[in-house]
């Protein structure tokens, strides 16, 4: 039970997007979220933020595009 497990074992890389409120983000980047109340923050598996955009759609699209694996966080 104690063996450790290789999560990313199949060679994909996982990020992981995630719905922000853009009134939790800072005054520049909610001066330029356009009217929206939420963003999408894409994550790599240490939880770095890498991407903000601004739908869901976009976050999968963008994610794939360079070859990651986007899971969604709820």
């Amino acid at each position: 039970m104690n063996t450790p497990f290789d999560f990313n074992q199949d060679g994909r890389r996982i990020v992981y997007v995630k719905e922000v409120d853009v009134a939790d983000l800072p005054e520049e980047v909610q001066a330029e979220a356009g009217g929206r109340e939420h963003l999408y923050a894409v994550h790599d598996s240490d939880g770095q933020q890498i991407a903000l955009v601004a739908d869901r759609r976009m976050a999968f699209v963008l994610a794939r595009q360079n070859d990651f694996a986007p899971v969604a966080v709820h």
